[in-house]
């Protein structure tokens, strides 16, 4: 599955190289077109057959019309195709022996991934193109993206459903699964490619969240956290980024009650004005190369005269990072997320950490494919999503809160932590490292 790519590595760290405080030049439109592509043919060469093996499927079907796309063939398009083309039909067949082969049953083939075999003059009608294949290839098992418990495996829309159910002839109807698990592998399986940019573009994040939280676009008294936000996303404009959700800026102090913090984001104030002496929140990512971030950092800006973050911020931040330490402890193939999440609170009590923890996969997709390990309202686990099992090669945002009392305030702060990290099977390693302590405005 993981093969060597010293090519492109050495291609995108020599354009991508930061110089010290520098933000890195990105890959014009071009080159991105061509390292999504090469990635994208990497995948579907030689990580889809293992999965295919993996989950039992030796035929697996995509359908969708053009602007109504399925999530995964969305992630299976070549750079030049923005959409689906009319209706595009993918058919990849893994046989037990031999390679995998992938067409399209479309007027047009998928870049240089799937050739077109629709041949109007044979098969005027497009599914009786699809019917021939099926009855060429005769598959043990025809997955389609149907899934109660996960959306992003749920793509095949009901119309297309029942057409195709009514085209297949009846010898293979029941040979007809769900490709739940399929999906799931595919959107939530990382390359070697993909593990060696990752670092890369969470170092991004962190660049401009940290030129973001500093004294260049804050100013105490004047800016308001919406000013921040705003800022945070004209940077990825500016630089030729995306992002996958707008960002969130808040603001813990020492003189406001935590009723008030605990509001929804949606219902804070966006005037909210910046004082000497808060504590900020930022949830952020980006997207880059088809791949996201979600990052959530804290820092303080200093009170006059201040040269340091107060000892109890300090040490909430430390139960902050414990909290990480503990959650990635408890990764080990095969656990399922809720199995992970009862491990992880159960060892956090012991060490009382009031800890609340609501990770999730990150890759393709921000809020991506996999096991869900909590979330914030359903901390005794999530059925469904938080019963699938943690494989080799995936990656996920460590996302939770540490409270904590702070003596100097009074009162009970939340660390509210997010890093992104890959699971290799052995161990778990941020993609970019993570926040160790609270940064300050100003820097010191």
């Amino acid at each position: 599955m993981i093969r060597t790519t010293c090519t492109l590595l050495c291609l995108l760290f020599s354009i991508l190289t930061f110089a010290q405080s520098d933000f890195p030049d990105l890959l014009d439109e071009r080159e991105r077109a061509r390292v999504v592509d090469q990635i994208l043919e990497d995948r579907v060469d030689n990580l889809l057959p293992e999965l295919m093996k993996r989950e039992g499927i030796d035929m697996w079907v995509l359908i969708s019309r053009e602007y109504n796309e399925d999530p995964v063939m969305k992630t299976i398009l070549p750079s030049t195709w923005l959409s689906a083309r009319r209706r595009t039909i993918m058919v990849f067949h893994q046989p037990k022996d031999g390679e995998i082969s992938k067409v399209a049953i479309a007027r047009y083939s998928v870049g240089k991934l799937l050739k077109g075999e629709w041949n109007v003059d044979v098969y005027p009608d497009q599914w009786e193109a699809l019917m021939n294949i099926i009855k060429e290839k005769n598959p043990e098992k025809i997955g389609l993206n149907y899934s109660e418990d996960f959306a992003l495996a749920d793509g095949l829309v009901h119309s297309e459903y029942e057409t195709f159910m009514s085209k297949l002839p009846a010898k293979y109807k029941n040979r007809v699964v769900s490709a739940e698990r399929l999906a799931i592998a595919w959107l939530e399986t990382r390359s070697e490619k993909e593990l060696q940019i990752y670092p890369m573009i969470c170092k991004m994040g962190h660049t401009i969240l940290q030129e973001g939280l500093s004294e260049k676009v804050i100013h105490p008294g004047i800016t308001t956290t919406d000013d921040v936000v705003w800022w945070l996303r004209q940077r990825v404009t500016s630089l030729g980024l995306d992002t996958w959700f707008h960002p969130s800026v808040s603001i813990q102090r020492a003189d406001r009650g935590n009723k008030e913090f605990l509001r929804s984001f949606s219902k804070r104030p966006e005037d909210d004005i910046i004082q000497h002496g808060d504590l900020l929140h930022v949830d952020f990512g980006i997207t880059y190369l088809r791949l996201n971030t979600d990052q959530q950092q804290h820092f303080y800006v200093l009170k006059p005269g201040e040269t340091e973050v107060p000892e109890g911020l300090r040490k909430a931040f430390a139960n902050g990072n414990r909290l990480q330490d503990i959650l990635v402890e408890q990764f080990v193939s095969g656990k399922s997320g809720n199995e992970i999440l009862a491990d992880a609170l159960k060892q956090a009590a012991a060490e009382n950490i009031q800890a609340s923890i609501y990770t999730h996969p990150i890759g393709a997709h921000g809020h991506a494919a996999g096991p869900t390990i909590g979330l914030w309202d359903q901390q005794g686990g999530v059925k469904g999503k938080g019963d699938y099992p943690l494989f080799p090669n995936t990656c996920y945002s460590i996302e939770l809160f540490a409270a904590s009392e702070v003596p100097e305030w009074g009162k009970i702060v939340r660390i509210m932590l997010e890093e992104d990290g890959v699971f290799l099977g052995d161990q778990f390693i941020f993609l970019d490292g993570r926040m160790e302590n609270i940064l300050t405005i100003p820097r010191k």
